[in-house]
């Protein structure tokens, strides 16, 4: 028995989920996520690795190299919404993920901050300009 009720016993349970990011260098993407953000390297596959994904606790971001053109077109895209968001992580303590981050050099799309309805959020741009919030309490 596992606790549910009968009637959403019925119904799978999504468990998870792992945004995709498209970056132009797989290598120096990783490399990026584990020295400016803590990530660890789950994976790469290929040879040359052209897919990865990288982890932080719970969090999990799937990395996908592409070439320079649709890079270029994804980039478009996002000029034209400049806040247009690759992923949504929560975390537990935005203020202190958003000091160490700081510590690290990462860059910042928008400074820590105190959203209307009382969560603290602040965005990080990788070095493709995906725009990652991290969003606490």
């Amino acid at each position: 028995m596992t606790g549910r009720d009968p009637e959403s016993a019925a119904k799978p349970l999504l468990l998870g989920a792992t945004p995709q990011l498209f970056v132009a260098d797989l290598p120096a993407s990783c490399d990026f996520f584990v020295s400016s953000l803590g990530f660890t390297v789950d994976f790469t596959y290929g040879e040359p690795p052209f897919y990865g994904q990288v982890a932080r606790d719970g969090a999990r971001l799937a990395l996908r190299q592409v070439d320079r053109p649709v890079l270029a077109g994804i980039n478009a895209a996002m000029a034209a919404e400049p806040d247009m968001l690759a992923a949504t992580i929560t975390v537990d303590d935005a203020e202190a993920l958003h000091l160490e981050f700081r510590a690290a050099g990462a860059p910042f799309h928008q400074a820590l901050r105190t959203e209307p309805w009382g969560a603290r959020t602040f965005i990080v741009r990788d070095p493709d300009g995906n725009l990652l919030l991290f969003a606490g309490d």
